[in-house]
């Protein structure tokens, strides 16, 4: 049985609140699409990911760094300088680290420790097909958010997650499905588990819904540069408070300019972005 919601969980709440935001800043930094004014600075991977965090921070109910953008350039050090910096100048936005990390034994532990003792990110996402084990040394970490991929947003998600699986009570459910419902009932004894469903997939993301009940917070990637339909997410997705989401957008937001304005776009289009999302809550 799932604990009351504590660590991530209630700092996410608590943002939502505050905030009147459902939208999650994704920090992909890309070589080739700085901004013009930073072709030339050293430490552009920081410059860049402090300045749109400044600009969309009204705006952002999380902040979302994509770990492989930061390692292919060698810029770890960066992205441990930019969590530090939200949890200093941004205090209450919790920071979710998208590594998706999958593995057992020492080296999951090993994964845990990085995410949580080395960049100090307030949640991490996972990948669950390698059973509970995989996924222990994030969840015993109560204090600590575990962000499961359950539904993906990419098209080649139903290649395994649609698979067909039957129930110890001879039932059939695709895999997302058991999934979310291994989530929900065994997983979650701490309540700081979180949920992935793409905007791609509105109908499975009202399934999920469905079977995780009102609580278990939902990572929503998919709006934006990937075209999923934001009014469809907040049909199926919403909970009875009218939160329980995290709608992710990074490319739409971090590049919306390539000169020297490119932080006041950046604003703009999550400001945009957030009054979207709002229309339908």
């Amino acid at each position: 049985m799932a604990a009351a919601a504590t660590g991530f969980n209630a700092t996410l709440a608590a943002r939502w609140a505050a905030s009147g935001s459902l939208l999650c800043v994704g920090i992909d930094p890309e070589p080739g699409r700085y901004p013009s004014t930073l072709v030339d600075d050293p430490d552009r991977v920081f410059t860049f990911g402090k300045a749109i965090i400044d600009a969309t921070a009204e705006y952002a109910c999380a902040f979302k760094p994509q770990i492989a953008h930061f390692a292919a350039q060698g810029a770890e050090d960066a992205l441990e300088r930019l969590i530090a910096y939200v949890h200093a100048a941004h205090p209450g936005i919790p920071v979710i680290l998208d590594a998706k990390r999958g593995d057992i034994g020492s080296t999951a532990l090993n994964y845990a420790r990085e995410a949580f003792d080395r960049f100090r990110a307030d949640a991490v996402t996972a990948n669950p097909y390698l059973g509970s084990d995989s996924l222990a040394p994030y969840l015993e970490r109560a204090d600590k958010g575990v962000v499961v991929l359950c539904r993906t947003s990419n098209p080649g998600a139903a290649d395994l997650q649609d698979l067909p699986v039957a129930g110890a009570d001879g039932s059939v459910r695709p895999l997302y499905q058991r999934v979310a419902e291994k989530a929900a009932r065994d997983w979650n004894a701490n309540g700081n588990l979180s949920l992935v469903v793409g905007a791609t997939w509105p109908e499975q993301l009202g399934e999920v819904r469905a079977i995780v009940g009102p609580s278990i917070p939902l990572l929503v990637p998919g709006i934006g540069a990937q075209g999923g339909d934001v009014e469809a997410v907040l049909k199926h997705g919403l909970n009875a408070d009218r939160t329980g989401l995290i709608i992710s957008s990074s490319r739409a937001i971090l590049y919306a300019s390539s000169d020297a304005d490119f932080a006041e776009a950046a604003a703009r289009v999550a400001r945009d972005t957030r009054d979207a999302i709002n229309r339908y809550r």
